[in-house]
């Protein structure tokens, strides 16, 4: 069985997100999605719409999805991949490169992201 993870926020939850999902688990059998936590988020600098549990509800919900786990650190990738026995990363292309160090424990594949469509541009617009 071949396992795949994709992190991510999934805050306000589109079109875009669901084309990740799709893609990513058709790399693998297993498809296991990272979300946010708010605490993690708020390290970032970033501010949620919906709490991370309804979040985390809501992808669970996804047809795709075999697996969500919360991402409360950048430096938990390695464990995870480890833990989750992972043979595929996946992240949009706008991460293209950042996490290369991955490759060492499993391949690495950077999707393309759905044009025109992000929670940032709706959260711009709603305003």
């Amino acid at each position: 069985m071949k396992k795949v993870i994709t992190y991510g926020t999934f805050d306000l939850f589109h079109v875009g997100h669901l084309n990740i999902l799709k893609r990513a688990k058709e790399l693998g059998d297993y498809l296991v999605v990272a979300v946010s936590s708010d605490a993690f988020n708020a390290i970032k600098g970033k501010k949620c719409i919906i709490p991370d549990y309804e979040r985390m509800e809501i992808v669970r919900a996804i047809k795709y999805v075999d697996e969500v786990i919360v991402e409360d650190s950048w430096d938990q990738k390695i464990d995870d991949v480890k833990k989750h026995n992972i043979d595929i990363f996946v992240m949009g292309d706008d991460w293209e490169g950042k996490f290369d160090f991955l490759k060492d424990y499993c391949e690495v594949v950077y999707l393309p992201r759905t044009p025109n469509i992000s929670s940032t541009m709706i959260k711009t617009q709603l305003k």
